[in-house]
């Protein structure tokens, strides 16, 4: 993920433009006339998570690169008419918005123009997440992800682990910048800790981290998420890692199966939606950029089709009946799979429900309630 000078008539590389152990994650502005490049950076300030991404300034020879943004945390910025100054607008999921005006010839701050004032947010018993950091695998891979607590958190209690997984290759899922994370909130409030984790193989760090996903797509970077996972109980006895869910949708759903089929000694509930189960038979374009072509056995070796026999623990599939993005006999052949298997497991199929149906209030609750019921030992109270 770094840039290179081509010359257009021949096809040859005329200069690498960028270069080191940082990503560019997207070009904001070319300006031909001065030959340089404005574009915006990930792991490029030491210290900082090297998903944040701050705006940076480089020619097209190489020389003259300079970073433009300074606040640890994420940055959006927007130019003047004349490109003279910009507006830095940066923030964590545990720093609510700063917004600053700051020179484009060199970063340099004018003014602080706003800061935003979360009290009457915490004031509801909300709390942020916690950033968290453990090795991966190798023993040296820093993996990233968050920690959210119920309002009513009692370090001195037990509670069930949750984690919220999309480990597509396409990109990188852990929330960086501040919001409210309703979903994850929601989830907590019930008495569990909800997770998050960007393993290996999803995107925006090295080559050697993305090239895990290369025909690997079982994988989803859960050595990753399970050393993280224990790091993080060994520091907070809490985390009951007796009691661990999953959830996800689309390639997540996919993800979420996998977790109880090939490591259902670590997580015991699994709740599935509109997953693209066996890459065999979803869209083409989005396979084949991980799995390769031709289609080789390790298609069927890792569909979950083909793995269902194994599956451990609780497990909810939810699927809409129209799903126009990945079809529902995807999910369908899971069912029959697992049904020949003689397993047991849930399946809510959702009338005239699209892509994502996982996420309709029916489907959410219902999702919330399996959660309850099997990590938690409660029935949840009926009605709404």
């Amino acid at each position: 993920n770094h840039l290179y000078l081509y010359d257009a008539e021949t096809g040859q590389v005329k200069n690498q433009i960028t270069k080191g152990s940082w990503v560019v994650r997207d070009v904001e502005y070319v300006d031909e006339a001065r030959r340089e490049i404005w574009f915006g950076a990930g792991g490029v300030c030491p210290g900082q998570d090297p998903y944040y991404i701050h705006l940076c300034r480089v020619c097209f020879d190489g020389t003259g690169l300079v970073v433009l943004t300074a606040g640890d945390g994420t940055h959006d910025v927007s130019f003047s008419p004349d490109r003279r100054c910009f507006l830095d607008r940066w923030s964590r999921v545990d720093q609510p918005p700063v917004t600053e005006l700051r020179s484009a010839a060199d970063g340099s701050l004018i003014c602080e123009l706003e800061r935003a004032d979360w009290s009457a947010l915490l004031e509801t018993g909300w709390r942020p997440p916690e950033r968290f950091v453990a090795k991966g695998r190798d023993g040296a891979t820093d993996i990233y992800g968050i920690i959210v607590r119920p309002s009513n958190f009692d370090p001195d209690r037990s509670y069930p682990v949750i984690e919220e997984i999309y480990a597509g290759p396409q990109g990188a899922f852990v929330p960086k910048a501040f919001s409210t994370l309703v979903r994850h909130h929601a989830i907590a409030e019930l008495g569990f800790i909800v997770v998050q984790i960007d393993g290996m193989g999803t995107s925006y760090r090295s080559k050697a981290f993305h090239d895990v996903c290369c025909k690997n797509l079982v994988d989803a970077g859960f050595p990753d998420r399970i050393l993280w996972m224990k790091a993080a109980a060994a520091q907070y006895p809490c985390m009951d890692l007796t009691r661990v869910g999953i959830y996800g949708g689309s390639a997540g759903g996919q993800n979420a199966l996998g977790a109880l089929l090939t490591h259902g000694d670590f997580y015991k509930v699994g709740v599935a939606d509109c997953g693209c189960h066996d890459n065999r038979m979803d869209k083409i374009w989005w396979n084949e950029l991980w799995m390769g072509w031709p289609v080789g056995p390790w298609y069927e070796e890792q569909s979950n089709v083909t793995l269902a026999h194994n599956l451990q623990g609780k497990l909810l599939l939810t699927v809409g009946e129209l799903d126009r993005n990945v079809d529902p006999s995807s999910t369908m052949q899971v069912v029959n799979a697992l049904i020949r298997a003689d397993k047991d497991f849930d399946l809510l199929i959702v009338p005239g429900g699209g892509h994502g149906v996982g996420e309709s209030p029916y489907a959410s609750r219902r999702r919330m309630d399996f959660f309850v019921r099997h990590l938690l030992g409660v029935e949840p109270r009926e009605g709404p």
